[in-house]
């Protein structure tokens, strides 16, 4: 259910801006005025972004909200900022989803569509997370997990119910979706399309100014291309490890400590016989009788198992309590008492009587407490060192809570402080890609940049053997790098600026010479610089869709023209544009029976779904009538980069 929901909300950023359903609606109901337990009108007020029908969102939830996406933006690229994010479009696809959230659930709702407390329940028992470790619900997991992501009971159930509300209308609305075998065939028939023309590049750098920008310029280019200057969040880390050599007791085990090991274990230590075993279960006992006399009389019980339909099963080695359990005790104390190579007298237990061969006999002799003392010495070693690790990490706990200082601690540990270079959130030295951090701190990071400055944390690098103490000693926050500290590269950027405004201007000038029978090379070459050559394509869009998902910019624009036509298109980062010749397009015919038909069926129904669940909520946003409030989310997103 929450999958689906997800997909159903999918974001046109990518997974990476997917807002997880529980979270988003969490932080959208967080507000009780979202409730709609007031009375408003319109979207003039400053507290509300948008009103869906009759249920207002309010700026505090949006804030919230967005918070929460880019939190889930940054487990998969850690060094995004905020202003970055919004750059994206992250911003309005929070917005855009709440909105979809509050009309599909106001909808339902309108047309008597309900998920009772009973409902609920079911879904919430289906949980994993919120399972104990017998499998089945646990209100104290439960609450556990609410406590750890912030939210409310009454909160996730609204979640759930509003979940369970959009299922009712959307999997019906979309379970027989297919794309139409014509339809499919046309596809098919595009994905063999073949395209035939020429791709040229017209640098910026060719067209760059030479010169230095005058203070002025340099400075309003910087200004207006602020956001590209943004540098990641840094932090530096004291940190410091300890294991058994910071132990302020010994741990070596005395003698009588081991003395009462070996007593406590005496059993094991003790004479005793292993015995391996090839038996067979027969149902009666003259039966056993019958084989066990054949065997004495110099059959092999193997032959003889087989002739009377049964099969032989080797076991062992085995103590005596050990077969007992396994045959019941009556079988092993008849086993126990043959000899090696003979038959037991059959016994019987619950599947049947025993027919037991003794193959084996291992007698192993007592062994002293001299023979065992190094066994027991490192195995009370291991349990000492956990138990003195485990009170020290309790005492250095107790100590943190408290608000000792980590140099304190340090120095009553008597370990060395390290202190980390700045850090970026992806665990790279800010300035230094290739310097390496010490592996212990890697687990560490996700941790420190949660944490304030001066609140050391405690954590466990090797179970019941080290330990890592740390804290955040220095927070740069995220902000765009001074003027002066980047104005190299800022001339760089000014210069590739300007030159990609006379490249423009030199691509403007080709498409003007490819009227009439003029090829593209010969149109480049009409300007007065020198240009790089042409490149001639051909490939079909399977050939395409082979190159992955970097697909070039100017080969997706050569495979979305009409044929004859020659177009321009911008290169990335200013570094200048291209202009796109297509020359020719065939497009083959299709078998009724291509497997690509069946294959592109397959294939877009999920596209077509998504279309039409969009439609859907389309329509339900014109039906229930959508305001929203473009004053009051410019001051969230003013809000969000620090601009007030």
């Amino acid at each position: 259910m929450i999958t689906f929901f997800r997909q159903f909300f999918g974001s046109k950023l990518g997974l990476g801006l997917t807002l997880g359903f529980l979270a988003l609606i969490a932080f959208a109901f967080a507000s009780s005025d979202v409730a709609n337990t007031g009375t408003f009108g319109g979207v003039s007020g400053g507290d509300r972004v948008a009103v869906v029908g009759s249920e207002k969102i309010g700026t505090a939830d949006f804030f919230r909200s967005a918070n929460s996406a880019m939190d889930q933006v940054r487990q998969e690229n850690p060094t995004i900022t905020m202003a970055s994010f919004i750059a994206q479009g992250g911003l309005d696809e929070v917005l855009k989803q709440m909105i979809d959230r509050s009309a599909v659930g106001a909808y339902a709702e309108k047309y008597g569509m309900r998920a009772g407390a009973n409902l609920v329940n079911s879904e919430i028992l289906q949980i994993g997370a919120f399972r104990g470790p017998d499998g089945n619900f646990s209100n104290d997991a439960f609450q556990a997990a609410l406590r750890q992501q912030g939210l409310s009971e009454a909160i996730v159930r609204r979640d759930l119910a509003d979940s369970l509300l959009a299922r009712q209308i959307f999997v019906p609305a979309l379970s027989g979706v297919q794309m139409p075998q014509k339809m499919a065939m046309l596809y098919a028939a595009l994905l063999r399309e073949r395209r035939d023309g020429t791709v040229g590049f017209i640098p910026s750098a060719v067209f760059a100014p030479t010169g230095e920008p005058s203070a002025a310029q340099l400075d309003a280019f910087y200004k207006a291309n602020r956001a590209n200057y943004v540098l990641p969040e840094r932090r530096a880390l004291r940190y410091a490890t300890f294991g058994v050599d910071s132990l302020d007791s010994s741990i070596t085990p005395t003698a009588a400590e081991i003395a009462a090991r070996y007593e406590r274990d005496k059993a094991q230590y003790s004479a005793r016989e292993d015995r391996s075993f090839t038996q067979l279960i027969v149902p009666t006992q003259d039966a056993a009788n019958a084989l066990r006399q054949r065997v004495a009389a110099g059959a092999s019980l193997e032959a003889v198992a087989r002739e009377a339909g049964f099969s032989t099963t080797r076991v062992g080695p085995f103590d005596q309590a050990a077969y007992a359990n396994l045959a019941g005790a009556d079988v092993a104390a008849a086993a126990f008492a043959a000899p090696s190579g003979q038959i037991a007298v059959p016994a019987r237990s619950t599947l049947g009587w025993y027919v037991v061969r003794v193959d084996n006999v291992n007698r192993i002799a007592e062994r002293s407490l001299a023979s065992v003392t190094p066994e027991i010495t490192a195995a009370l070693l291991v349990e000492k060192r956990a138990a003195a690790l485990a009170d020290l990490s309790a005492r250095i706990e107790e100590q943190i809570d408290d608000g000792v200082a980590f140099s304190q601690i340090a120095q009553q540990l008597g370990v060395e402080a390290n202190t980390t270079p700045p850090l970026t959130a992806d665990g790279r030295v800010f300035g230094n890609p290739s310097q390496s951090i010490a592996p212990q701190l890697r687990g560490a990071l996700g941790t420190a940049f949660q944490m304030d400055e001066g609140e050391p944390q405690l954590a466990e690098l090797e179970r019941g053997a080290n330990y890592i103490i740390f804290e955040v000693s220095e927070i740069t926050p995220s902000a765009a790098a001074p003027l002066a500290d980047i104005r190299q590269r800022v001339v760089v950027d000014w210069r590739l600026s300007e030159g990609a405004k006379k490249a423009r201007e030199a691509a403007d000038r080709v498409l003007g010479r490819m009227k009439g029978d003029t090829t593209l090379a010969a149109a480049l070459a009409g300007e007065k610089v020198a240009l790089p050559p042409v490149d001639n394509v051909s490939l079909n869009r399977e050939e395409l869709l082979a190159q992955g998902q970097q697909i070039p910019p100017a080969l997706a624009l050569l495979f979305s023209m009409a044929e004859g036509t020659t177009k321009r298109l911008e290169a990335p980062n200013n570094l200048g544009w291209f202009v796109v010749d297509l020359a020719d397009i065939e497009t083959p015919e299709v078998a009724a029976n291509d497997p690509l038909i069946v294959a592109a069926r397959q294939q877009l129904r999920g596209a077509i779904g998504d279309e039409l669940s969009e439609q859907l909520t389309n329509a339900m946003r014109a039906e229930l009538g959508v305001e929203t409030n473009q004053a009051a989310v410019d001051a969230v997103r003013r809000q969000l980069t620090g601009e007030n």
